[in-house]
């Protein structure tokens, strides 16, 4: 395929709810990128966003397929590998929202049909595209402890999976790039506050090296908080992935200075896709590829899991 500059990469569309208009957004905005169409359930929403960012909109994934070579699946979950799989045995790309899909089955068939079909599949883990986790993979090192919050007001929309599985998974994926070391157990709790799924919940895993991490998530907060902070043997990290803020502790002779942390602040999801296409030009496998998106559904299930057999 040939460099971005030389042509623009045809990309589109699957899902343009909330989520999937900002998608469409940017791919209209990206140099190196032509937005060729949109596809949704929704006729007269696929219509509006096409009419906005002056594309095609389709009636039918095999429609958008055709003019594409790169497709964001932005549909529900559960939806995930029903839209996937068509999209890339008619020859596109995907980049698949996080998670992956609904259950490691369905992993095991997205991974199968990019094989088979040659295509990549980048999953949309979007915190690994902050420039905060730029930072965090320059500078951790053998973490010993590390705490992450992640906090959301209430919405009807995701709450086909539990919290988990919608808002947990992200700073799964941020502790198994950071820690390099295998999972020896994790314990896990959670409530159901407002859907049928929990709402809140709390995991505590650990790792063979010792490194232990606790995470939270909400639903049901009255604010919204995405922060993580990492202990480790040189320094004290504390880093705000919402606002692309932090600062660090550094142990100095015998004292502690604390520093505020440079970090140039970009839209995550604008890094993410332009990647994608980037990747789709011959640049490498994704940043967050297929595999790494299962071993987080993977943890995320098990999370789950725990938890429901629990109440």
């Amino acid at each position: 395929m040939s460099e971005i500059g030389a042509r623009k990469v045809r990309c589109g569309v699957a899902g343009v709810g909330y989520l999937g208009q900002h998608h469409a957004r940017i791919y209209h905005e990206l140099p190196g990128c032509e937005l060729a169409g949109v596809c949704d359930v929704d006729g007269g929403r696929a219509k509006e966003v096409a009419a906005r960012y002056g594309c095609a909109a389709f009636d039918s994934l095999e429609e958008l397929a055709k003019v594409c070579e790169g497709v964001s699946v932005v549909v529900p979950t559960d939806l995930h590998c029903e839209v996937a799989l068509p999209l890339m045995e008619a020859g596109c790309h995907v980049l698949i929202e996080k998670p992956l899909c609904f259950s490691l089955k369905e992993a095991e068939k997205i991974l199968a049909a990019a094989k088979k079909n040659g295509r990549l599949v980048q999953v949309g883990h979007i915190e690994h595209f902050n420039p905060v986790m730029e930072y965090l993979e320059r500078e951790v090192d053998r973490p010993r402890f590390l705490t992450a919050d992640r906090l959301a007001p209430f919405q009807p929309r995701g709450t086909e999976v539990g919290v988990v599985l919608d808002l947990m998974i992200h700073d799964i994926g941020i502790i198994l790039q950071l820690v390099k070391s295998p999972v020896e157990r994790v314990e896990s709790v959670g409530v159901n506050v407002l859907s049928a799924t929990e709402d809140i919940a709390n995991a505590r895993i650990c790792f063979a090296d010792g490194c232990v991490a606790n995470l939270n998530a909400s639903r049901v907060s009255l604010k919204k908080l995405r922060e993580i902070r990492i202990f480790q043997s040189s320094a004290y990290l504390s880093l705000d992935f919402m606002n692309q803020a932090g600062h660090l502790i550094k142990k100095v002779g015998m004292g502690l200075e604390k520093s505020e942390i440079p970090i140039e602040k970009e839209e995550p999801l604008k890094l993410e896709l332009s990647s994608f296409v980037h990747s789709m030009c011959g640049a490498g496998q994704p940043k967050v590829g297929g595999a790494l998106g299962k071993s987080a559904l993977e943890m995320a299930i098990a999370i789950t899991d725990q938890i429901h057999s629990a109440q």
